[in-house]
């Protein structure tokens, strides 16, 4: 998969479980970037600012013909399609209100 690195893409991206070459553009997209890459499931990145057609088919290259970053890629995607982040962020901010409430 290739996209530019967004927090929101990047999740989808791990959860579906497949090698990604991030072309990080601004904001956090660096970040998720590097971060992806140093994990063995992306590419390594693209930045927009020195995007070539030479440097995005390398990083493709890559991100298709390493069987084990697809191995880590798919067994990332795993484990997070398992987590129920929002559920639990909801769990814990209800007993929260729960507890925080003052008797009138």
């Amino acid at each position: 998969m290739i996209h530019h690195g967004g927090a929101g893409t990047t999740a989808e991206v791990v959860r579906a479980g497949v090698p990604q070459v991030i072309v990080p553009v601004f904001a956090d997209h660096p970040f998720w970037a590097a971060r992806l890459s140093r994990a063995g499931v992306a590419a390594r990145p693209v930045p927009f600012t020195r995007f070539s057609r030479e440097a995005l088919a390398q990083s493709v290259r890559q991100a298709v013909a390493d069987p084990a970053m697809a191995a880590r890629a798919r067994r990332l995607g795993e484990l997070v399609s398992k987590e129920r982040g929002v559920d639990t962020a909801c769990d814990i901010l209800e007993k929260w209100a729960e507890t925080a409430r003052v008797a009138p």
